[in-house]
C-alpha cells in the first residue's frame, strides 16, 4: 500500500506550485504533495531564457518560495519522481521506481516537453532546448567556447535567447520557417519591429528557413545545414519550436484530450477526482473566441491553480480571466494583454521609431488584445477594453494623446 494524499499534484512547475500554496492560504486542512521529475523545489521557468541565462538572476531567487516554504506548510515535495502510469478507477498513481501513491483528488499540472527536431543530428551535443534549470546551466557550461550559436524558432523562447546571447557577444543567427517572427502569436506590425531590433543589435534572422540536418564532428554540432544547401557554421544551436503537452498518460487512463488534456471551466477533466491546469490543459477560453485551447502562461497556471483550489475548498468558481502574458528583450518590454487569434484589423498607437507604442486587435470591430511595448499604462488600461469587448474608434485607438480608460465606454 503506497502513501495516500487528500491532493496529490503531479508538476512541480508554477501550476503545481501555486495550486499547493492557494490550498494552504484557503485553508484546506487535507494532506498535500507535490511530485516532480526535477531534483530542485517549484521555481520560476520565465526568466530561464532572460535575466538566469543572462547570469543576472540567481538560482535562489528563481524558487516560487525559499526551500523551507514546504515543509512549513505541510506541502511533501516527492522531488526526482516521475509518474509512469495512473489509475483513476484505483484513484492511484504508479511512479517509476514501482512505487504507488493514492489520491483523493489528482491535479495534473505536468506542463509540456519541449518539441525536437527530428532531422539528423538532432541529438548532438551542443544542441539545447531552454525549458528546465538544467537546460540553462548546461547551455551556460558550454558558452565559454561558443562563438557563433543558431537559433531554430523565431517565436518568444528563440528570440529571448537570442537577445542574451547576443548581449553576452556571440554572434548569433536566428532560423524562422515561417514570413516573418511571432507568426503565431502577434500581427506584423510587431513582428517586423522586433526583426528590426535585433537585426540593429547584430542578430542574422533568416525567415522562410527550413533546416535539413545539423551537422556533425565528433559527435558534437558544428553547424546547420538549410534546405537551400547553405551551412551555417556553429558550436551550439538553440532549439525553440514550441512545446507537447505531458498528457499522455491521462489520456492512457481514458481523459478526453488530444492537444492537451479537456477540462471544463472549473478544471475538471473527464476522469472522476481529477483537474488539469497550467500549460497541459485544454479549456474553453471566451477570449480565444470560446474555442478550446492551450495557454502556456504564468497568468493562467496561477489563475487555474486558484480555481482548483476554490473548487477543493467549498467555493467553486469558473475560471474566466483576461490572458496576459509578457517579453523581455534587449531593453523592450513587451505585454500583452487578451488573444489577437482572429484578428481582423489592428491599429498601430504611437510610434514603433520611439521604441515605446501598442498596437490595438479588433475583431468585428471590438477589441480583442494589444501588444504593449514599453508601455505599461496601456496595458494597465487596455485590459478593461478586451474585458468589455469595447467598440472604440480607431482614429481614437491610434492617438496616443487620448488614454485607453476614456475608451472603454
Amino acid at each position: 500500500m503506497g502513501d495516500s494524499f487528500d491532493a496529490l499534484i503531479v508538476g512541480g512547475g508554477h501550476a503545481g506550485a501555486q495550486a499547493a500554496i492557494a490550498l494552504r492560504k484557503r485553508n484546506f486542512s487535507g494532506s498535500i504533495a507535490i511530485v516532480g521529475d526535477e531534483p530542485h523545489p517549484p521555481y520560476e521557468r520565465p526568466p530561464l531564457s532572460k535575466e538566469y541565462l543572462a547570469s543576472e538572476k540567481s538560482y535562489d531567487r528563481l524558487l516560487i518560495r525559499p526551500a523551507t516554504f514546504w515543509a512549513e506548510r505541510d506541502i511533501a515535495l516527492l522531488l526526482g519522481r516521475r509518474v509512469t502510469e495512473v489509475d483513476s478507477a484505483a484513484h492511484k498513481v504508479v511512479l517509476h521506481d514501482g512505487a504507488t501513491l493514492n489520491y483523493r483528488t489528482l491535479v495534473w499540472a505536468t506542463g509540456g516537453r519541449p518539441r525536437r527536431l527530428t532531422c539528423p543530428g538532432h541529438d548532438l551535443r551542443g544542441v539545447h532546448s531552454v525549458r528546465t534549470l538544467a537546460d540553462v546551466d548546461r547551455i551556460q557550461m558550454e558558452l565559454g567556447s561558443v562563438a557563433r550559436a543558431v537559433v531554430i524558432g523565431g517565436g518568444y523562447i528563440g528570440l529571448e535567447t537570442a537577445a542574451v546571447l547576443s548581449k553576452l557577444g556571440k554572434h548569433v543567427t536566428i532560423l524562422e520557417a515561417q514570413d516573418r517572427v511571432l507568426a503565431r502569436v502577434a500581427g506584423e506590425p510587431l513582428s517586423r519591429f522586433y526583426e528590426a531590433e535585433h537585426r540593429a543589435h547584430g542578430v542574422d534572422i533568416r525567415l522562410g528557413s527550413l533546416v535539413e540536418r545539423i551537422e556533425d564532428s565528433g559527435g558534437a554540432a558544428i553547424g546547420v545545414r538549410l534546405s537551400d544547401g547553405n551551412t551555417l557554421s556553429c558550436e551550439m544551436v538553440i532549439v525553440g519550436i514550441g512545446i507537447e503537452p505531458m498528457v499522455g498518460l491521462l489520456l492512457a487512463a481514458g481523459a478526453n484530450g488530444g492537444n492537451g488534456v479537456l477540462v471544463d471551466d472549473l478544471c475538471r477533466t473527464s476522469l472522476p477526482d481529477i483537474f488539469a491546469i497550467g500549460d497541459c490543459a485544454l479549456h474553453t477560453n471566451r477570449y480565444a473566441g470560446g474555442a478550446p485551447i492551450r495557454l502556456e502562461s504564468v497568468q493562467n497556471a496561477n489563475d487555474q491553480a486558484m480555481t482548483v483550489a476554490k473548487v477543493l475548498t467549498n467555493a467553486a468558481e469558473p475560471y474566466d480571466v483576461v490572458p496576459w502574458f509578457w517579453s523581455n528583450q534587449f531593453d523592450l518590454k513587451l505585454q500583452t494583454v487578451g488573444l489577437s487569434t482572429g484578428f481582423d484589423d489592428a491599429v498601430v498607437r504611437g510610434n514603433p521609431m520611439a521604441r515605446s507604442f501598442s498596437i490595438v486587435y479588433l475583431k468585428l470591430g471590438r477589441v480583442i488584445a494589444l501588444d504593449c511595448v514599453n508601455s505599461v499604462k496601456d496595458f494597465v488600461q487596455g485590459r478593461a477594453l478586451v474585458a468589455a469587448g469595447a467598440a472604440a474608434d480607431r482614429r481614437s485607438l491610434a492617438d496616443p494623446a487620448i488614454p485607453l480608460k476614456e475608451l472603454a465606454g
